[in-house]
């Protein structure tokens, strides 16, 4: 197969996507007709204040939250709620508190029907990546929040994802 006959993944289309929320019972707009093309390979940040819709948005993407207008498509389809393609990085870890250090970044590999023995392998590489090796049977309470925010990482990076969306993850490093 030729390269120009390959298929590209990892294109995201957004198209007049809006998104509002009710505060006291009214309603208050956070997103207005956002349009973005993000080709596959590129890296984007979105810059902004704190409130601006940043979060919103990456929600949004992940399929976590849905728009009020708009659309989003990955690779040419409509986003319904979360995929395998997509791993997102949060704020804060969202660990899952009677998991491991190992079994937390297995964790999405197992839900993605990886084998066992291979989850476990993939898992223990990027506890290793982000040099958390000695910690791999502890649990999210021993862990120093940083230590915490690099499992998330390690969770997120071990599924391979066709798209990493990051909300702030390095913060807490």
């Amino acid at each position: 197969m030729s390269l120009s006959a390959e298929t590209v993944r990892g294109e995201v289309a957004i198209r007049h996507l809006s998104k509002s929320y009710t505060l006291d019972g009214r309603p208050l707009p956070v997103l207005s007709d956002v349009n973005l093309n993000i080709h596959s390979g590129e890296s984007l940040a979105i810059v902004g204040a704190s409130g601006s819709g940043k979060t919103t948005l990456l929600r949004i993407l992940a399929g976590l939250e849905n728009a009020d207008g708009g659309e989003v498509l990955i690779d040419g389809r409509a986003v319904e709620g979360v995929g395998a393609e997509r791993a997102v990085i949060f704020q804060e870890p969202r660990l899952l508190p009677w998991l491991t250090v190992l079994e937390n970044v297995a964790f999405g590999l197992d839900t993605r029907g990886v084998g066992r023995a291979e989850a476990k392998n993939r898992a223990r590489r990027y506890v290793q990546l982000v040099g958390l090796q000695a910690f791999e049977n502890a649990y999210p309470r021993q862990l120093s929040g940083g230590m915490a925010q690099r499992v998330g990482i390690a969770r997120a990076l071990a599924v391979q994802p066709e798209i990493l969306l990051l909300d702030e993850p390095l913060g807490a490093l």
